[in-house]
Order: C-alpha cells, then sequence, then structure tokens
C-alpha cells in the first residue's frame, strides 16, 4: 500500500490529483504537502512549503511517505523572477533532498515541454531522446531545464530513489485561463508569418490519471505527456471562427521591442521565439512504454476546453 505526499496538493492539478489518489485502492494514505489546505475528502492537509530547507523531512518520516508527487510550482509565471527561481528550482532541491534524506522510494515530477526549450531547429515532434536544452530568456523555461539537470544528476547519484519525470504540453480544464489561453480570446488569432505554430493540449483530468499512475506502479523514466495529435494557429483560428492576423515575425519582434522600452507590455521581442517555435511534443514513450494513453486527444482537449469556456469562439 502506498502513503503518498503531494506538494501543491491543494491547487488545481494537485486537487484532481488528490482525488483520485485518495480513491484507489492500491493507496493507504494521501496527504496534501502545501501552504493552503486541502478541501479533498479523505486526504490529510499538512503545511509545507516548498522554499522551506527544513520542513519537508519531518512531513515525509512522520507519515511514513514511500512515494512523492511534486507539483508545488508557480502556476502562471513572469510576474516575480526571483519567487519562481525559489519555488521552481530551490523548491524542488528541497523536496529532492528530503526525498534522499528520508528514504522515499519514489518521486513524481512535473516538468514541463518548456524544458526543451524554443529553437528554431528543433525537430518537428519531440520526443524524450531531444536534449532539455531550455531557453535561458524565458524564466519559467530555463527554470525547468535546472531542474531537469538537478534530477539528471540525482540519478546518477542516488539510483534507490526512483524517478518518473513528466514533460507536460499545454494543461488544459475547465478553470485554466493562463498566457496560452488569452491567445483565443481577441476578436483575431494572432499568426507569425511562415509558421505554423502547433499546439498539442493535455486535459487536466488526463494528467492527474498519468500521475496516479506513476505514484501506483508504472514504470520509472522520463515520459512527454500530450494528448495525441497537435492543432495549428490556422485550425484553432478556423475552429474559433475568428480571422488571423498574420503578422511577419520582425514585425511583431520590433513592435514588441519598443512596447517593452515604454512599458506598454511585460512581453519583450523574444515572445516571438515562443510563438514560432513552441515544442510539440510527441507521446509515443508514454504509451508505448509507460503504458498510459490519455483519453483525449490535443483536439479533444480543446473542444472541451470550449465546452467549459462559452464565449470563447465566435457565436
Amino acid at each position: 500500500m502506498t502513503r503518498v505526499l503531494v506538494t501543491g496538493g491543494a491547487g488545481f492539478l494537485g486537487s484532481h490529483v488528490t482525488r483520485l489518489l485518495a480513491a484507489h485502492p492500491d493507496v493507504e494514505l494521501v496527504v496534501c504537502g502545501d501552504v493552503r489546505a486541502s478541501a479533498t475528502p479523505g486526504v490529510v492537509s499538512e503545511t509545507v512549503d516548498v522554499t522551506d530547507t527544513t520542513g519537508i523531512a519531518p512531513v515525509l518520516e512522520r507519515h511514513g511517505i514511500d512515494t512523492v508527487i511534486h507539483l508545488a510550482a508557480i502556476v502562471n509565471p513572469g510576474r516575480d523572477v526571483d519567487l519562481e527561481y525559489r519555488v521552481d528550482v530551490e523548491g524542488t532541491r528541497h523536496v529532492l533532498d528530503a526525498c534522499i534524506a528520508t528514504g522515499v522510494r519514489r518521486i513524481v515530477v512535473s516538468s514541463s515541454g518548456a524544458a526543451y526549450g524554443y529553437h528554431a531547429d528543433s525537430p518537428a515532434w519531440i520526443d524524450e531522446d531531444v536534449p532539455a536544452r531550455g531557453s535561458d530568456e524565458f524564466p519559467y523555461s530555463k527554470h525547468k531545464r535546472l531542474v531537469e539537470d538537478m534530477l539528471a544528476e540525482a540519478r546518477q547519484e542516488h539510483p534507490e530513489l526512483e524517478q518518473v519525470v513528466f514533460r507536460i504540453g499545454t494543461i488544459l480544464g475547465p478553470t485554466v485561463r493562463n498566457q496560452i489561453t488569452a491567445l483565443w480570446d481577441g476578436r483575431r488569432i494572432l499568426h507569425i508569418a511562415g509558421s505554423d505554430s502547433p499546439f498539442v493540449f493535455i486535459w487536466a483530468d488526463d494528467v492527474a490519471a498519468a500521475m496516479t499512475r506513476a505514484a501506483t506502479g508504472g514504470p520509472a523514466g522520463i515520459y512527454n505527456v500530450a494528448g495525441d495529435g497537435a492543432l495549428t494557429v490556422t485550425e484553432i483560428a478556423a475552429r474559433l471562427g475568428k480571422p488571423l492576423l498574420t503578422i511577419p515575425a520582425w514585425t511583431l519582434s520590433a513592435a514588441l521591442r519598443i512596447g517593452h522600452a515604454l512599458r506598454l507590455t511585460e512581453h519583450g521581442p523574444e515572445k516571438v521565439r515562443f510563438l514560432r517555435y513552441r515544442p510539440v511534443l510527441a507521446n509515443d514513450r508514454l504509451k508505448a512504454e509507460f503504458g498510459f494513453t490519455p483519453a483525449r486527444t490535443s483536439r479533444e482537449a480543446f473542444e472541451e476546453y470550449l465546452a467549459t469556456h462559452p464565449g470563447v469562439a465566435a457565436p
């Protein structure tokens, strides 16, 4: 019987994960480790701040935790880079150190497709053999790469701690609103000339189901987590019934450079790379080796998002 601690367990994704774990027959105990209390029935709440170097190990020992799902992170990055580093990078170090010190058997980490970075020379479909290079101009991407480097080092030095690392695509869910979904809210859909800019989506329930499998017996390893297929910006615009606003990359870059200098926008010219070279995640290894197939394709996840967000698509 597995005894699981979920960092960030009271958050959007964490609440989905703790609910599934609490109902799983092979899970004896679920502890939500968060600065907020969990509202999930059957889940024990413990105050855990991952930026605290000493507060995690005592919780693991007190509850006899053998598996940790590490979800604590800044959900909407870009506002406070120093805080993001403390939570995402240093926080992961603290959780990892506590797991090693207390003999935890397995850690499951929510990484991101952003760990691959936004590069013009990335393959059309990225599998797990592609290096996680990150992109230093995007703190979120850089932090995910630093975390992946940390995990790789731990796999060499502490093989007794099994790792499942999920590089997750764009998560959609009934309450999700972020810098990606904001691209769809206007009257026109931004399109960089000459770029398809495909998106891969994954519904929140599918991510939670993959996490639950990882905590209860799935094989260790690194896996991309995304639904089958991808949607281009042109396909998204057509589904939303909105016209494309097609702009050359250099024009948008110049406009963002000026706008950022005048403090009219928080986005700089690097945003163009984010829009042009998004990593498109292949999920073959997730299905063939990890043994998990998302219930929804990228297109079906997008349709479910639209069903739960009336008003995004044109009437």
